[in-house]
């Protein structure tokens, strides 16, 4: 009943919502504007009152999870599942149905502390790497950019408290209801808003609706009946492709619509290729012991003949092939990536990108302000004869400054630049106060070009369009030439591209000024007055390469990943600063090119191809799901809104603190150095994860194999257990805590230097090949025991005292112990070997917390047998020859295991 009560709730909270946005979609503009607002915004006084009615833009659904949540999370998984259950099977049998005097809870007790072990561990490396990476969330912050009346400080001219009304820049949580917001092309929309002034903007609300195709927005009032379906709404969790806006505030945080259909938007994360491997892998290991446990519980009790002690040592031998720490070393190993990575300013927005970075084999990046830096120097301007001209630098700040678009780095050198030229700030807000803009036409992917339409004091009105050159010649029918005005001819046409080509070829971006006298009237201006237009001259720009550029791209060439360039810059400027950064161009395409090819075709040219040019951002996009679809690990680099969709397309997105809002917002890698050889750390401690991570499955899964096959022996020919089942839990509690260290070991150099992708097929064959090793001398330790050492301190063979009740434990329990200390040995040993193809100690040495951890473990095991606790246990003292016998043993494995790992990377390539 009270499910059904809160979901009446929810669907009455939805239509209240949806009511609101569609009364305020109803009114006209103004009428908007002033149910909810002020003129010049709201101030101080009704920005707080409206905070404490309606409270912070916030969507409650994306809180931070609660400690029982995560702790639970961290507990109980797959494996720590079937342990708890053996646990559960093993209290019934051990403590319930047991004799009083054969009760005991010794099992469960161990079981239990290796569950605990493996959750804590993954609770504190989970709780250490989200703190790191909240800490530096704290330095990305994404504003919103409101106009509202700010109080004058220190004004003493006046007792009344006074207020001016400007534009600033406010965290997106502080936006209220009733605040007059700006919109522009690359801003995220912080709430939902109703438009009340709009240029030619688009936006995607993809996010909202699934539509890939963005939305034109208007002001004009709007009888729909969906709230989606109003052109003059605009939502939060959608972002401006472009064009402009003006808006009010309707909604905030809950309020919004966005807020009131989280929970449907709150899908299954995408399974991801690290995701299906893991999986693979922990289900092979989950499938062996589901195979081998039946398969001891029956011999063992056809051939002893007391199944209640078969059950208990199959349920032992359950526990010991349980991978139980699988979930803790893999969380340990991306939580230590993480946080090493959060050391070097590097926002790890998702765990798993950690592992994908190092998988990675091909990264695409974008140019400006990715390879280059992240300003622009204007050079020259001039005439389209490359002479220097006054006037084109004019236009070109006139269009740049009263465009309300995206300012980009572009735009930024013009106006510097200008003010250089003109003669500072105080000059330039004079030259300004000459002009007085009448209307723009924002920038577009398509048109690549953007339009501004100015008025002077003498009522001549000007439009001037700055662009790609290419685009810019399509809309002009005239130029200036040698101080007159004629037709733009072909051969003209010729001379200017040539003239654009050399200073491309220098390096240099260019881009073209036109103008336009007495345009359309007021209010009607569009993209169809970018006709005929007089070509004035043109901007040369030096977008510098950063200094890391040439180093980073090298660094990626060694470790197995190649680059490729995709930009919407043109072909020349692009080849230029390639060179510069050391990028061999092995083939460039271009943006027509792609969209002449189908996807067969785009399949082959993106392997042969390093550099694209002229991209729109759905091209981009295309090439990285083509790569992915190749089979490659797909890295995308960028900063602007142009790079947001190839950056969700890829396997990791990688931005910049600097980049636009939706970009950060795709990404899942955020630097907050401008230095790109973060790239290599990032690099190579996805591959240090992978590599920490497979070294515990296949050691696991080859000494697993390895103690089954032995076990096998062991029941099929002894006539007694080779060990109690808490002899076993022991060991494999021991072994657990042992490889708790995996991931703080070191990985050898030359295993970083290739891509590494998870790969659960040779799990299997690596099982199947290196297990049976440690069984070798599993059974010359049988034999060892069997018929040299217990009959020697017993005084007969098994044949001779089987029968005698003192004896027969005696031998049993020196046996015992035996092998214990053997398999210790060699269980422990083996991480040691498999860790690396390389002979251990002398050519790569384990980290020292594998090293410490492991000692310790085979020292505190070694001496258990001569302890108190090993008499308790069963367990009989050894004598000294037994350690010479097992000395010899242990070096005679570490030798088989050196041959049986050079004959396995000879056939199949590598060890891990």
């Amino acid at each position: 009943m009270l499910s059904r009560t809160t979901k009446e709730q929810e669907s009455q909270r939805r239509n209240e919502i949806r009511s609101r946005l569609l009364a305020v979609a109803r009114k006209t503009a103004e009428a908007a504007a002033q149910e909810y607002s002020a003129p010049e915004g709201l101030d101080e006084d009704t920005v707080q009152s409206r905070r404490e009615e309606f409270g912070l833009n916030k969507i409650t659904r994306q809180q931070k999870e609660s400690l029982f949540k995560r702790v639970f999370k961290a507990f109980i998984d797959p494996f720590t599942s079937i342990l708890l259950l053996l646990a559960s099977v093993s209290f019934v049998t051990d403590v319930v149905l047991a004799d009083p005097g054969e009760k005991s809870v010794m099992t469960v007790v161990i079981v239990l502390t290796m569950v605990m072990i493996s959750g804590f561990l993954r609770l504190i490396q989970e709780t250490r790497s989200g703190s790191a990476a909240a800490r530096l969330s704290e330095m990305v912050k994404t504003t919103a950019t409101v106009e509202r009346r700010w109080p004058v400080e220190d004004d003493e001219t006046s007792d009344e408290p006074r207020t001016v009304s400007e534009r600033r820049e406010v965290q997106l949580e502080d936006i209220v209801v009733g605040d007059i917001i700006h919109l522009s092309a690359g801003d995220m929309v912080p709430a939902d808003v109703r438009v009340i002034r709009v240029k030619d903007m688009f936006v995607s609300q993809a996010a909202l609706t699934g539509e890939s195709e963005p939305q034109e927005k208007t002001a004009a009032p709007s009888d729909k009946a969906e709230p989606l379906e109003c052109q003059n709404l605009a939502f939060m969790g959608s972002n401006v492709i472009s064009g402009s806006a003006v808006a009010v505030v309707v909604a905030v945080g809950n309020e919004t619509l966005f807020g009131s259909i989280a929970k449907s938007l709150n899908t299954p994360a995408v399974v991801t290729s690290f995701d299906k491997g893991v999986n693979s892998v922990s289900w092979i290991l989950i499938r062996f012991m589901l195979v081998m446990v039946p398969v001891v519980l029956f011999l063992n009790g056809f051939t002893k003949g007391n199944w209640m002690e078969a059950l208990l040592f199959a349920i032992t031998i359950a526990v010991g092939l349980t991978p139980e720490m699988l979930p803790m070393i893999v969380t340990t190993c991306l939580a230590k990536g993480a946080v090493a990575m959060s050391k070097k300013k590097t926002i790890i927005k998702h765990l798993n990108s950690i592992q994908n970075f190092g998988a990675m084999d091909v990264l695409c990046t974008d140019k400006t302000g990715t390879l280059t830096q992240d300003r622009v120097v204007l050079e020259i301007h001039m005439d389209v004869l490359g002479n220097v001209e006054p006037r084109v630098l004019y236009h070109g700040f006139l269009n740049s400054y009263y465009q309300t678009g995206l300012k980009n780095l572009i735009d930024i050198a013009i106006i510097d630049k200008a003010k250089d030229e003109i003669g500072g700030d105080k000059e330039l807000q004079r030259f300004t106060a000459l002009y007085e803009k009448v209307d723009e036409i924002p920038f577009d992917f398509e048109r690549r070009r953007m339009s501004v339409v100015v008025a002077n004091k003498q009522g001549k009105t000007q439009m001037i369009t700055k662009g790609a050159v290419e685009e810019m010649l399509e809309v002009c029918a005239f130029v200036e030439y040698k101080g007159e005005v004629i037709p733009l001819t072909d051969s003209l046409r010729i001379d200017i591209l040539n003239t654009v080509a050399r200073f491309n070829d220098d390096g240099m971006r260019v881009i073209a000024v036109a103008q336009k006298n007495d345009p359309s009237p007021v209010g009607a201006f569009s993209v169809a007055d970018e006709t005929d237009m007089v070509l004035i001259g043109y901007l040369a720009l030096l977008d510098p390469p950063k200094i890391t550029t040439e180093p980073a791209i090298r660094t990626l060439k060694e470790y197995g990943v190649s680059t490729k360039v995709l930009t919407g810059d043109n072909d020349k400027v692009t080849r230029c600063i390639c060179k510069q950064v050391g990028l061999q161009v092995d083939n460039l395409l271009l943006g027509s090119d792609i969209e002449t090819m189908n996807d067969a075709e785009l399949a082959k040219a993106v392997e042969t191809t390093n550099v694209f040019a002229k991209l729109s951002p759905q091209q981009k996009a295309r090439i990285v799901t083509t790569l992915r679809a190749n089979g490659h690990t797909v890295g995308y680099m960028g900063d602007g809104i142009n790079d947001a969709s190839a950056m969700k397309a890829a396997d990791v997105g990688i931005s910049v603190d600097t980049a636009v809002d939706i970009a950060k917002e795709s990404a899942d890698i955020i630097l907050l150095e401008k230095d790109l050889m973060v790239l290599e750390n990032g690099i190579i401690e996805g591959r240090k994860t992978y590599a920490n991570m497979i070294k515990y499955v296949k050691i696991t899964a080859s000494s697993n194999f390895g103690n089954m096959f032995s076990v096998l022996v062991a029941c099929a020919f002894l006539p007694f257990l080779p060990m109690l089942p808490l002899h076993l839990l022991i060991l494999n509690l021991i072994y657990d805590i042992s490889c708790t260290a995996l991931p703080w070991d070191n990985v050898d150099v030359e295993y970083l230097r290739k891509p590494r992708k998870w790969d659960a097929s040779s799990v299997g064959t690596f099982m199947l090949k290196i297990g049976p090793t440690s069984s070798v001398f599993d059974i010359t330790t049988y034999l060892l025991m069997f018929f040299l050492i217990c009959p020697g301190l017993c005084g007969g063979n098994w044949a001779t005292i089987k029968d005698d009740a003192v004896l027969r434990a005696s031998f049993i329990a020196i046996f015992q112990a035996g092998w214990f200390v053997e398999s210790m040995w060699s269980q422990t040993l083996v991480i040691h070997m498999i860790r690396t193809p390389k002979i251990p100690i002398l050519q790569s040495r384990a980290s020292f917390p594998v090293f410490a951890i492991t000692l310790l473990g085979m020292a505190a095991l070694t001496a258990i047998p001569f302890t108190a606790l090993g008499t308790r246990f069963g367990l009989a003292r050894l004598p000294g020859v037994y350690f010479a016998w097992l000395a010899l043993t242990i070096v005679c494995y570490m030798l088989l295991a050196q041959w049986m790992k050079h004959r396995y990377v000879k056939r199949y390539g590598e060890l891990l």
